[in-house]
């Protein structure tokens, strides 16, 4: 089976570069990485990286920044490489974040859920630990989570056992051939495009079943750089899960669920500064958001009208 893996990122061209690090050395070499950047710097110095030896590398510059845009970007270049190739060879394209950093056999793992399971079409791997919600972590303690040296974290995804999930984490995910060819991510959600992730597991749950995959392991840093400002963020928290809501891949109970936790979690740590969320400025993009459906005018796209 083939094995591709497409890469969106802004400002993190070392965090690429260690990803890179990581997929020259899987057990199983992808046979195409695509990593796509908002701008030339993005990529600075990618075209020199060892993993050239071993398989394609294409770097690409979206010509509009927003990781749903550059995420199709990377799909349009693969299935235009693709073309030509055996119709019925079968193969997957894996999401990652430039700062996800998987083990040495995740790609060969996710290989063999999709060929175990032809019902599968989408899966998400276990994750070990996860910097979002903190400082966020280093590469050594990647490797050492990774190497076993460190306990997990708690984590939803995680867990022994393949189970059925409703969605995907965005920061590794992988879809087959089929829901690459017929599906893309909407660029109606701009920058950071939270929760398309949800989106591209709706539409691809049409076609089978989406499952959690506990043998593909990984670590997601979490780096602070290139982020969305908590304003922009905090007002796609309420505009996109309504905005899916009403094209139906996301469930209304899950939407609901998400903009109220999304205001009570804000509004109360707002109270206090923290050090690595902007807990304030997420608030008040909320209530942005929450004023504009109120008068009929709210869409993710209006996040673009939002300073800094």
């Amino acid at each position: 089976m083939k094995k591709y893996v497409i890469v969106a990122t802004k400002g993190r061209a070392p965090e690429v570069r260690y990803l890179l690090d990581a997929m020259l050395e899987q057990e199983s070499v992808a046979d195409g990485i695509y990593v796509i950047g908002s701008e030339p710097a993005d990529l600075a110095g990618l075209d020199a990286h060892p993993i050239l030896l071993k398989t394609r590398l294409r770097l690409l510059i979206s010509p509009t920044p927003g990781s749903t845009f550059q995420r199709n970007c990377g799909i349009d270049a693969l299935l235009a490489d693709r073309d030509g190739e055996p119709f019925d060879e079968s193969w997957f394209a894996a999401f990652f974040d430039d700062d996800f950093r998987p083990a040495r056999s995740w790609l060969a793992a996710c290989a063999e859920v999709f060929q175990s399971d032809p019902s599968v079409v989408a899966m998400t791997g276990r994750v070990l630990a996860d910097g979002v919600k903190g400082p966020g972590l280093s590469e050594d303690q990647a490797n050492a989570y990774l190497s076993g040296s460190i306990p997990p974290q708690a984590h939803w995804a995680s867990g022994d056992t393949r189970r059925a999930v409703a969605c995907v984490y965005g920061c590794n995910m992988a879809f087959v051939d089929r829901a690459i060819v017929m599906y893309r991510f909407d660029e109606a959600l701009p920058l950071y495009g939270w929760q398309e992730d949800q989106d591209f597991t709706g539409q691809a749950a049409r076609l089978g079943r989406v499952v959690y995959e506990p043998s593909c392991v990984g670590v997601h840093l979490g780096s602070k750089l290139g982020r969305t400002s908590g304003r922009r963020l905090g007002y796609s928290q309420i505009a996109n899960p309504v905005f899916l809501m009403k094209k139906r891949t996301m469930r209304t109970r899950k939407a609901l669920t998400l903009i109220a936790r999304s205001l009570l979690s804000n509004a109360l740590h707002s109270v206090v500064v923290h050090p690595f969320v902007d807990y304030r400025g997420r608030f008040k993009g909320n209530l942005l958001a929450c004023a504009d459906l109120l008068r009929g005018v709210g869409h993710p796209q209006r996040v673009l009208q939002i300073d800094r």
